[in-house]
């Protein structure tokens, strides 16, 4: 039988994550003929977890606890390490944890790959629910992501991979900074769904604008050679139009060389040790029972 594994990395948000495990259960009973198993990453939480008991249609459900709290990023980075390395499986989904990926698109995803088996499955975010003050932003963070590096990176966590395709990325350092970024310059080609974003079960988003700022330039940095490059063209553009527009381009050429060095410092997230070696982060694993 085939085995879907579903990564959810969290952090004290408890009650969205046994809302989620209840919508889930009732997604994957449509597949009769696939065992889904669940592994959760506790990123060190500070507090402590409801009586979480595994869902009826769910063939396994680990808690997997860390010692140190290393962000979102970096538990799915570890958490598809660990999975290749100690799981059997054909298939992982990637999601969050608190009803902003909405588990009834598991049904499209694995449509989708049913379709073609060696090709990963992403959500394309057509729609989101955040107010128009964040939309105006996650906008302008896809316009300069385009501008700067000249990929249209469209989703988030969100995704169906392949086994051939998680034993690709669990050895790539920008999996460690950012896991949409990672895909996007690693697996290609990429099939897609339409994915609407989901408001989350409970609380305010955990979103805020540093943490999006911080988002946005752990993808760009991905692709930082694309970068550098990009950025020399457009610093040698600014110097043939300075005869027209004066200090106008000198201060031009000033913002793209701090941009670069941002995302320079940025790009040093990328820790290929670190992610080697996050399997020492763990410590404890707890599995349920119905």
């Amino acid at each position: 039988m085939k085995k879907i594994i579903i990564l959810i990395p969290v952090y004290n948000d408890w009650e969205s994550l046994n809302k989620l495990l209840i919508e889930l259960n009732e997604n994957i009973k449509l597949f009769n003929d696939i065992n889904f198993e669940c592994l959760i990453i506790n990123d060190a939480s500070t507090t402590q977890p409801s009586e979480l008991q595994k869902p009826s249609n769910f063939g396994s459900l680990e808690l997997l606890n860390m010692k140190e709290n290393k962000g979102h990023a970096r538990c799915n980075a570890f958490g598809i390490r660990y999975i290749f390395q100690n799981k059997k499986f054909d298939n992982l989904i990637l999601m969050d944890g608190d009803g902003e990926d909405r588990p009834e698109e598991i049904k499209s995803l694995v449509q989708k790959i049913e379709e073609n088996p060696d090709i990963s499955v992403v959500a394309k975010r057509i729609k989101r629910s955040e107010g128009p003050f964040f939309q105006l932003l996650y906008q302008l963070h896809k316009l300069i992501t385009f501008i700067f590096t000249g990929q249209n990176v469209n989703f988030g966590n969100y995704s169906l991979l392949t086994r051939s395709d998680v034993e690709k990325l669990h050895t790539k350092a920008s999996l460690w900074s950012s896991y949409s970024g990672s895909v996007k310059k690693n697996l290609k080609p990429l099939n897609e769904i339409n994915s609407i974003r989901g408001s989350r079960y409970f609380g305010p988003s955990q979103m805020s604008f540093f943490k999006l700022i911080v988002h946005s330039f752990s993808i760009i940095a991905v692709f930082k050679y694309n970068v550098f490059i990009r950025s020399a063209l457009m610093i040698i553009a600014f110097a043939y139009l300075n005869p027209y527009f004066g200090n106008l381009t000198i201060f031009s050429q000033f913002l793209i060389v701090v941009f670069n060095l941002i995302i320079f410092m940025v790009s040093q997230r990328e820790m290929e040790r670190d992610l080697l070696n996050s399997h020492k982060n763990i410590d404890n694993i707890k599995k349920f029972k119905h």
